[in-house]
């Protein structure tokens, strides 16, 4: 007779504290609550209502403001009859005409690259999950969002737009581009992805994806 089969799915999985490194079993999950550390308070994860669809959301909506933001000149300057408009890659090209190739670099960098890709790793994790399968190099995606996130320095780059108009609107007339206003909306953005994405979450349905993709339970022996 075979032997009974016995669910590797377990209800209250071992979690680790990101604080204090106690080993604990997780409560049940019930949506709309956080689960914290039993020793150091710390909050380990919290369960909310289509967190990661949100996520998406917001991530595509992003995705297109960004791509407004970087195809539209941000500001118009008007001096003496002479107007001048420039996108954020034109001034990345003005800064590296002016040899300033460090600072275009930088620019470059944390305005630019890092957030396209942190848009597309995100898309890359979370769209195919929508549909029930498992992105390939999810876990590479997942390290590198957690990695480069702290370098995507957008919202920096626009408070030190904003104060140059200020300092400008003195000396010829600012007109704001529609890049400005999308600049502002993609920083809330990011902003509320980054506030709607729970990596437990995340790694709950890829596991509850590979459990109906291997629905088999291991035996015992």
């Amino acid at each position: 007779m075979d032997n009974p089969r016995v669910s590797t799915a377990d209800p209250h999985p071992l979690i680790a504290c990101h604080d204090c490194d106690l080993l604990q079993r997780a409560p049940a999950p019930q949506i709309g609550t956080s689960v914290c550390c039993r020793r150091c308070g710390a909050r380990l994860y919290r369960m909310t209502r289509d967190g990661l669809d949100r996520c998406l959301a917001m991530t595509l909506a992003a995705g297109v403001l960004f791509i407004v933001a970087n195809a539209f000149p941000i500001v118009t300057l008007e001096l003496q009859g002479v107007r001048a408009a420039t996108t954020l890659f034109g001034a990345v090209r003005a800064l590296y005409a002016q040899h300033m190739e460090l600072v275009a670099a930088l620019v470059f960098f944390t305005t630019i690259l890092v957030p396209a890709l942190e848009l597309l790793a995100m898309s890359w994790m979370l769209g195919p999950l929508k549909f029930g399968r498992v992105a390939p190099g999810l876990s590479l995606g997942y390290r590198w969002v957690r990695s480069a996130r702290p370098w995507g320095m957008i919202e920096v780059f626009m408070l030190g737009v904003l104060v140059s108009l200020a300092k400008l609107s003195h000396l010829a007339s600012v007109e704001p581009g529609v890049a400005l206003w999308s600049f502002g909306a993609l920083v809330m953005l990011l902003a509320a992805a980054a506030s709607s994405f729970e990596p437990h979450e995340l790694w709950a349905r890829v596991d509850a994806l590979a459990a109906e993709a291997d629905p088999q339970p291991m035996r015992i022996a």
